[in-house]
């Protein structure tokens, strides 16, 4: 009996070891994705570029007869949550063609071969089925750049990339066959897969805009009840910066707010309450009202403050002491601008920087020197390195308009193995630090000036913010126009 189960082991494992070089590829033979392109919103002009792609596989022959060849490969770049998958799916949901969907990390195994074993199996079947998609998923897991130098290239990633080069543009062709690939890293991918010939057309699959974001929402709301007081333009116009995939997430956590509740339908208030916990953090018990709560009022009433009066500065949203998780002890929000193109003034960057150091300011001109404590810490990181790119990037100080630094610092283990020394001499150096000193203690002795010149206007401020915990953007500047020569339309018209 022992020796029969030995047996069946042993075959057991013989049959399971003929199967690592089989393609794991998932298939579905009718392309029954679920996913059509009318449900891809926010990225308009790379759903226009893939419809070439539906239109090569439904009637190649429109294309062929003028001499034009189907492209081999496109790959989807952009950052995470933008939907490239999504738009994978939707390609063979329009179509209608069979669709192969595999992970680059597996093809990669301990065994060598295996990976580009799988490759020659998955292109096998394939070919069987053509026209059809294949889709590889990050697939910068297999196609990072060959040649590190240590250990010589023979290893198993390199094997297997090798082998999806051969099968994309070899001698033997794969007439009908569509790559998609989707990437959010296409720095560190090999030149040889990117080429013509291989990867014809690169897709950016960026971040919507304020009429994607829009669209989005429209789908992602579709099966959510949503009071006659939300208003989606309005949620599209305080989410600049979000994904797809961050919008869909910020409408489920209003939803399971709403649910939690016990409300029948999502309110603005559910919405707020999500859009801060996503960007900010979960709310936490607030502060009872000792020293600390109001030092840290203190802190917050100087970045708001700033962000009020500064001209080049985004309108202040809200303001508030209640502690979130992470260690956010408090903040103040600003209204966030929905320029597509973001460029930024070097007076804009001065006013942020001088926003920025505005806690700190008000800490040092209310309590002393002696006094100040940690909630700056992440301010001056941010102000550091801002600082240091207006001098050595942006050509932004009196050392004049030249890039004293590239900007890659990252160690790319496959390609730059040997960090590359300073671009500048020490004699350079030394004047750098001393010009990123110079804009950050004018920026900080600008914040204080402010705070001292409107030390009542601070006092009152704080107290209020005490007593209500969160004070909203249009309060805050009527109290501040109250105080000030400035109007009150021209504080909100930043």
């Amino acid at each position: 009996m022992g020796l029969l189960l030995l047996l069946r082991r042993s075959s057991a494992g013989s049959g399971q070891a003929m199967s690592f070089g089989k393609s794991r590829a998932r298939f579905s033979m009718e392309a029954k994705t679920g996913v059509l392109f009318d449900d891809v919103a926010g990225i308009e002009e790379a759903k226009e570029e893939l419809q070439e792609v539906v239109t090569f596989l439904k009637k190649p022959e429109r294309f062929t007869a003028v001499g034009a060849k189907i492209p081999k490969g496109v790959l989807l770049v952009g950052p995470p949550g933008t939907g490239k998958t999504l738009l994978a799916k939707a390609i063979a949901g329009e179509a209608g063609v069979p669709f192969f969907s595999i992970s680059g990390s597996e093809f990669v195994e301990m065994f060598v071969g295996v990976g580009a074993s799988r490759v020659r199996d998955l292109f096998k079947k394939a070919k069987e089925n053509a026209p059809c998609i294949i889709f590889i998923d990050e697939i910068d897991a297999v196609g990072r750049q060959r040649g590190a130098g240590i250990g010589g290239g023979n290893d198993e990633r390199e094997q297997t990339l090798n082998q999806l080069l051969t099968e994309m543009d070899g001698f033997e062709g794969n007439t009908g066959i569509i790559i998609i690939a989707a990437t959010n890293r296409p720095d560190v991918l090999d030149s040889a897969l990117l080429r013509p010939g291989r990867f014809d057309r690169q897709v950016m699959v960026d971040l919507p805009s304020f009429r994607g974001r829009l669209g989005i929402l429209q789908v992602h709301a579709r099966n959510k009840k949503m009071s006659s007081g939300v208003s989606l333009e309005a949620i599209a116009q305080r989410t600049p910066g979000f994904s797809g995939a961050d919008l869909a997430n910020m409408l489920n956590e209003a939803a399971i707010l709403t649910a939690r509740r016990r409300k029948e339908e999502v309110t603005p208030l559910e919405i707020d309450d999500a859009i801060d916990r996503i960007t900010i953090g979960l709310k936490l018990t607030p502060l009872l009202d000792s020293k600390k709560k109001r030092l840290t009022a203190y802190h917050e009433i100087g970045h708001a403050l700033l962000m009020t009066v500064l001209p080049h500065s985004d309108p202040l949203d809200k303001v508030t002491i209640i502690p979130r998780s992470g260690g956010v002890g408090g903040f103040a929000k600003p209204v966030p601008s929905d320029d597509d193109i973001n460029i930024e003034s070097r007076s804009e960057i001065l006013d942020f920087i001088t926003i920025a150091l505005g806690g700190r300011a008000a800490e040092e001109e209310i309590f002393g020197h002696d006094e100040v404590t940690l909630g700056a810490m992440s301010d001056i990181r941010t102000v550091a390195d801002l600082a240091r790119r207006m001098v050595t990037r942006y050509g932004m100080s009196d050392l004049g308009p030249v890039a004293l630094e590239s900007g890659n610092n990252e160690l790319f283990f496959g390609r730059d193995f040997m960090p590359q020394g300073a671009e500048y001499s020490e004699e350079m150096a030394t004047q750098i630090d001393r010009k990123i000193r110079e804009i950050v203690f004018r920026c900080f002795g600008e914040a204080r000036r402010i705070i001292r010149e409107n030390r009542a206007l601070v006092d009152r401020l704080v107290d209020l913010l005490i007593d209500q915990e969160t004070i909203e953007g249009d309060q805050f500047r009527k109290i501040v126009a109250e105080y000030t020569q400035i109007p009150e339309e021209q504080l909100a018209a930043k």
